[in-house]
């Protein structure tokens, strides 16, 4: 009997790039949402999780948390999907531009959603330098091509490409050219749309009175 996957979320999160993941993957899996300050928070969850936030899953007795880690562990779990690297070349490309993202990219979007601007002088000491940079860098990776990682879609895709759908619906990305084509092109998967419709039917159902 194949492994239990369990998939702990709330549809106002992060866990919507790994129900976007976990639908690529075409695994079977259980969700269990949860709320902020109160079933996040509570021992049976932080048991998963000891950060107390979302998303997390778990396989069997696997437990994996922080989206990047969960992208790259489906990927690998289930081969079957074709959502890992084959080759030294894809491998390179598919860690850097993960590990981008979940540095500083996810670094620079945050602080400047608070925000925060690194004074001057200091950007060797926030290790992203600048959100100029990140956004210079992150333009050039998806100018000229249609995936992050080589000519075809990866997991890599699923991570970058929810930060770069995020960064243009919120405005802290610039809607520059190769920004806009290569989100369209993600956001177009049908596994996209799906877990879309899936994480907006629960807000639906969490806003009724």
């Amino acid at each position: 009997m194949a492994d239990e996957l369990i998939f702990y979320t709330n549809p106002m999160s992060r866990g919507r790039i790994a129900r976007w993941m976990l639908e690529e993957v075409g695994q079977s899996y259980r969700t269990e949402v949860l709320e902020y300050g109160t079933t996040m928070k509570a021992p049976d969850y932080l048991a998963i999780n000891p950060m107390g936030k979302v998303p997390a899953i778990k396989h069997g007795d696997a437990i994996v948390t922080e989206c990047a880690a969960i992208c790259a562990y489906l990927a690998d779990t289930f081969p079957q999907a074709n959502l890992a690297p084959r080759t030294s070349a894809e491998r390179a490309a598919y860690h850097r531009w993960m590990f981008f993202a979940a540095g500083p990219l996810e670094a620079a979007s945050t602080n400047t959603a608070m925000g925060f601007v690194v004074p001057a002088g200091r950007e060797r000491m926030a290790g992203y330098g600048s959100l100029a940079d990140v956004v210079d860098a992150l333009e050039r990776a998806v100018t000229g091509r249609d995936y992050i990682a080589g000519d075809r879609f990866s997991a890599a895709d699923v991570y970058v490409g929810a930060q770069i759908g995020w960064g243009l619906q919120f405005g802290w990305l610039e809607k520059r050219p190769a920004f806009e084509a290569y989100s369209a092109r993600l956001h177009a998967r049908p596994a996209q749309i799906r877990a879309k419709e899936m994480d907006d039917a629960l807000v639906a159902a969490q806003q009724k009175p």
